[in-house]
């Protein structure tokens, strides 16, 4: 017996939470808006906004929406490398922190947090259209979720 579950890009009945930083606002907010216009073009109609800091905060805001009934997260941030080692925290310790989100609550987390060496490399990852990685992140979200959830009902 084979069985290949892998879910499906319409989300009419999911409610899907968005943690984004604030730090590199004109960043996130285009990675923002993408992810809720293709999160939109799903038919997910159920979305919460939480706005933090920075992308450090991202885990504690995506493990409330988990435990608020989100049935998948998003994860918006943008980590621009400078001068110091802080880049490498910043980056790992964001990442590693939602992954763990994921793995503890069983609630997907889909990774949106933009890791770039310059500000121009930013602005490409979150300009209109395909390249938008919160648009990314949006399709990835639903369709893990939706995939668990065929999971479950098997």
């Amino acid at each position: 017996m084979r069985r290949v579950i892998e879910g499906s890009t319409l989300g009419s009945d999911l409610h899907v939470g968005i943690a984004a930083a604030r730090w590199n606002q004109a960043i996130t907010d285009k990675l923002v808006d993408g992810a809720i216009d293709r999160l939109g073009e799903l038919g997910v109609g159920d979305i919460t906004l939480i706005r933090v800091a920075g992308a450090l905060e991202l885990p504690v805001a995506a493990l409330w929406l988990a435990r608020s009934g989100c049935h998948a997260i998003v994860a918006i941030g943008t980590v621009v490398k400078g001068e110091t080692d802080h880049y490498d925290i910043v980056v790992r310790e964001s990442a590693r922190g939602i992954g763990e989100v994921a793995l503890v609550t069983g609630i997907p987390v889909a990774n949106a947090i933009l890791a770039v060496h310059d500000y121009e490399h930013a602005l490409e990852r979150a300009g209109a259209g395909g390249a938008n990685k919160g648009m990314e992140a949006a399709d990835a979200a639903v369709s893990t979720a939706t995939a668990l959830r065929e999971l479950r009902e098997t």
